[in-house]
């Protein structure tokens, strides 16, 4: 293997052991020695490919942010934006399941780190602004706040996940504790995109 090659693959082990265990513990309590422990890889490595754990998880964010982020919508037809960009948000958001929870916990707690985190996360809310106020000026969405709009959707899309403490309070008794064939990760966008048309009266 290059020279190249092999510097690729040891800064995507220690990216994937990084998001791993960033879900796991949190930026905090994970240790640089861990991360190298969990990837395999030798201590120095960190600093020689990124420069220090902070920079391991700004990178984190740079690598797997999938490219619809820096989609512009043409707003000719709200409706059909806003349908692809919830879908395509609850697709990378099943994918990226680590990478969701480490968003989570810095914004619930308000990390310092968000503020290198905007270039890549403002965007996409920014984009979902404008598809919401292309529609209600349309007459296509009713709702009365956009502030208050965009963080109900913000809500739904980046806080809605599966949690062993809270699964068995969702669940039917009878319900088995395995998702349904059904409930495939298609299903899963199409039913959270009628929930949010619904919340701002859209015709589907």
């Amino acid at each position: 293997m290059k020279p190249e090659a092999q510097g690729k693959d040891v800064k995507l082990k220690i990216l994937n052991a990084a998001k791993k265990l960033f879900a796991k513990k949190g930026f905090e309590g994970t240790t640089v020695r861990q991360i190298c422990d969990e990837a395999g890889v030798a201590l120095a490595l960190v600093s020689y490919h990124f420069g220090g754990k902070e920079n391991v998880f700004y990178a984190l964010f740079e690598t797997f942010a999938p490219a619809f982020l820096v989609t512009e919508y043409e707003l000719n037809d709200p409706v059909h934006d806003l349908q692809s960009f919830i879908r395509e948000f609850t697709l990378f958001r099943l994918a990226e399941p680590e990478l969701i929870n480490i968003l989570q916990q810095e914004v619930m707690m308000e990390s310092p780190r968000l503020e290198k985190l905007q270039s890549i996360i403002h965007v996409l809310w920014r984009q979902l602004r404008l598809i919401l106020e292309a529609g209600k000026a349309k007459g296509q969405f009713e709702f009365d706040s956009t502030r208050h709009t965009v963080h109900f959707i913000v809500g739904t899309l980046v806080f809605s996940r599966s949690s062993p403490f809270l699964d068995p309070v969702f669940r039917d008794e009878n319900e088995s504790a395995q998702p349904k064939a059904a409930e495939t990760e298609a299903s899963v966008a199409e039913l959270t995109t009628k929930f949010i048309l619904n919340g701002i009266k859209s015709p589907l």
